[in-house]
């Protein structure tokens, strides 16, 4: 008498067969895959190199000469709109004043008493370790310029 198999049992069967060795496949294939998301024709193979050393100042002369640049530009597409063109000379010095002007962080009154209390704080902080302390105004001097070039 042949055994007689039901569709349901062979499905079953099947089915019990094929997902260990499917969840296999794919915890082998899924790291595999993982790794390969944004790669194609455009993909960056490495990383963009990092600064080494300290950001180079910009002499006064390239920025002057930049800001220059930006102002012809901007007086070249007024002109192209039709309007009046602006005194490229003129336009330099203003930006070139008010940079030197109210920009400086050394003038903020406010901001230079904040750091005198950091910079006193700091100094009974390196009594107590037995560290020779800091001269005060020298220190707000010289966070003040650091906060200065902290955008270049």
């Amino acid at each position: 008498m042949p055994l007689a198999i039901d569709t349901g049992v062979v499905l079953i069967l099947v089915v019990i067969a094929a997902l260990p060795i499917g969840a296999a496949v794919f915890a082998l294939g899924a790291s595999n895959a993982l790794s390969q998301i944004g790669k194609g024709a455009f993909e960056m193979e490495h990383d963009m190199p990092q600064a080494s050393g300290p950001a180079t100042q910009v002499t006064g002369e390239v920025r002057e000469e930049e800001i220059r640049q930006m102002v012809e530009a901007r007086s070249y597409r007024r002109e192209a709109r039709g309007e009046d063109a602006l005194d490229v000379d003129a336009e330099v010095d203003k930006l070139l004043a008010s940079e030197k002007g109210s920009g400086s962080l050394g003038q903020d009154q406010g901001l230079r008493e904040e750091v005198r209390q950091l910079v006193v704080a700091r100094n009974e902080r390196r009594k107590r370790q037995g560290k020779e302390p800091l001269d005060v105004d020298q220190e707000i001097e010289r966070q003040l310029t650091e906060l200065e070039n902290l955008g270049q």
